[in-house]
């Protein structure tokens, strides 16, 4: 969990309660040590946040603090509309149900007039579906494996037909318009690969981690072979 949404979950936890609550009770909430929300105690103090009490008795907000509510224009709701459609059916399932979630939590914020508003406005504006699931299978573990560093074993279809097998460490993923592409640095070829997410048979996640390196990012490949904003560069596996 990164420490913005922490942070944000510790205030939650915070407002929901009336009385103090302790460090150890918010570091099991958040699954944490205390010592983390003691850090985080602090930063949220440095920020403004009125929190009373102390280490070893416990936090409250101060009585009568209220956080100001999320207002958005009508342009800034039809954008968030339409970046959380794209993401539902063009994503992987993890990141449509995110969408759904973050999307109703907005929902929930918006007074009444803008919430007639943003319900007229999903009447026009409408994502099509390209083969939802297949184009995205395997997006989770894929993240997954970015965020963790983990490398990734796969049995690929190449475009001949050819069945290949990589150990790959994976650097990210690029969307093209009807095609997601995983981009990777290949043990065996020891340089960068693409590969399409259609065409991955299976994929595991192996117990490994692989290093850090700054000479291999998905940014260098991207620089090093095409314009992101065009065509997808031609893979070799």
């Amino acid at each position: 969990m990164r420490k913005a949404e922490r942070l944000f979950q510790l205030l939650t936890l915070l407002r929901s309660r009336r009385r103090v609550i302790t460090a150890q009770v918010l570091a099991e909430c958040l699954e944490v040590s205390e010592r983390t929300i003691y850090r985080d105690i602090q930063a949220l103090s440095l920020s403004g946040v009125p929190i009373e009490g102390e280490a070893g008795v416990g936090y409250r907000l101060k009585p009568g603090y209220s956080l100001p509510p999320i207002m958005f224009n009508q342009e800034e709701l039809e954008a968030l509309l339409l970046g959380a459609r794209m993401v539902k059916r063009w994503g992987d399932s993890e990141l449509g149900k995110a969408a759904t979630s973050a999307l109703d939590k907005i929902r929930a914020t918006l007074p009444e007039p803008a919430h007639d508003a943003h319900l007229r406005s999903s009447e026009w504006m409408l994502v099509p579906e390209y083969s939802r699931g297949e184009s995205a299978r395997f997006g989770d573990l894929i993240r997954a494996g970015v965020r963790e560093q983990q490398v990734l074993h796969i049995d690929y279809r190449r475009a001949d037909g050819e069945p290949s097998q990589r150990r790959l460490w994976p650097l990210g993923m690029v969307y093209w318009g009807m095609v997601w592409t995983l981009v990777g640095w290949c043990e065996l070829r020891e340089d960068y690969r693409q590969f399409r997410l259609d065409r991955i048979v299976r994929l595991q996640l192996l117990d490994e981690r692989y290093p850090q390196r700054a000479d291999i990012s998905l940014q260098k490949y991207l620089a090093s072979v095409c314009d992101v904003s065009k065509t997808p560069p031609e893979g070799r596996t």
